[in-house]
Parts: structure tokens; C-alpha cells; sequence
């Protein structure tokens, strides 16, 4: 569960940097790399949302954490 808490923590400080530069930056001077790593948090915060609020067996919660790794 701490290490659930940590993952969070970490995805929305991330999020919240990506918003913050994305605020900073104009549409045209982003990066296709900073949209892609965007489009990934957000993929990561999605699973994490369902992992938490999904009652699945403790196997489809190591597969989705060992998806996230891969990434």
C-alpha cells in the first residue's frame, strides 16, 4: 500500500511538472517528445486510477505495474 501511496505521489508530481512547462511553453515550440511523455503519464495515471478503484486479483495487479516498467 506505502509503495502504491509513493507511485502516486510520483506520477502526479510529474504531472503536475509537465502542466506547469506545457503552461510555459507555447503549442508551436512543444516538442513531440514532451506530447509523447504527456500522453504516457497519463496512460500511467489512468492504470494506477483503475488499480486502485478495481477490485482485481493481486495477478492483474503485478502484470499492470510490470506494464508500466516497460514502458
Amino acid at each position: 500500500m506505502i509503495v502504491m501511496i509513493v507511485t502516486i505521489g510520483r506520477v502526479s508530481r510529474e504531472k503536475y511538472r509537465a502542466e506547469r512547462a506545457h503552461q510555459r511553453l507555447p503549442d508551436a515550440d512543444a516538442s513531440p517528445r514532451s506530447h509523447d511523455e504527456i500522453r504516457q503519464l497519463k496512460e500511467r495515471i489512468a492504470v494506477l486510477e483503475r488499480v486502485i478503484t478495481d477490485q482485481h486479483g493481486r495477478a492483474d495487479l503485478e502484470r499492470q505495474i510490470d506494464e508500466l516498467r516497460d514502458r
